[in-house]
């Protein structure tokens, strides 16, 4: 995957500003099943620290939403980059910069689930090191026939 580093992207903490965009890239990252605007709102409320959104140009166009780590772990919620942004490395630059927030603060594990046929998807989670639970996709985990899989990153 080719590194992004250019001038024009910048990462940082979502603000208020941020909700009808951050609200378009989830619509159009999970189209078939994007958190309700007043979710996010509530994300943005609660993990304001741990919700990183990806501008470029000044336009957002990705996001990752973690939990603080708890007992030294942490989840990572969600991963959304807008279609005509992927494959560009902005995934891997929202995950290496808040995974790197996360060992600071003391997360030894971070664990996320992923739908097991998104290959772009679980190719990035292994190019980070997280590992596949041994046992396979979870059947129906989020609902009838949204299979996940447990991924784990040991810090």
């Amino acid at each position: 995957m080719p590194a992004l580093r250019p001038l024009s992207v910048s990462v940082d903490n979502v603000d208020d500003t941020d909700l009808p965009d951050l609200a378009r890239v989830d619509r159009e990252a999970f189209p078939k099943d994007p958190y309700p605007e007043s979710v996010l709102r509530q994300f943005m409320d609660t993990f304001a620290d741990h919700l990183l959104v990806a501008k470029e140009d000044g336009i957002l166009c990705g996001y990752v939403l973690a939990t603080p780590p708890s007992g030294g772990q942490s989840w990572i919620f969600s991963l959304g980059v807008a279609p005509g942004k992927r494959r560009k490395g902005l995934g891997r630059r929202l995950m290496t910069e808040v995974l790197e927030k996360l060992r600071d603060e003391g997360a030894h594990t971070v664990k996320l689930w992923v739908e097991p046929g998104n290959a772009p998807a679980v190719a990035l989670y292994e190019f980070l090191k997280f590992t596949p639970d041994p046992e396979g996709p979870r059947e129906n985990h989020f609902g009838p026939g949204e299979d996940r899989l447990l991924m784990t990153l040991v810090l």
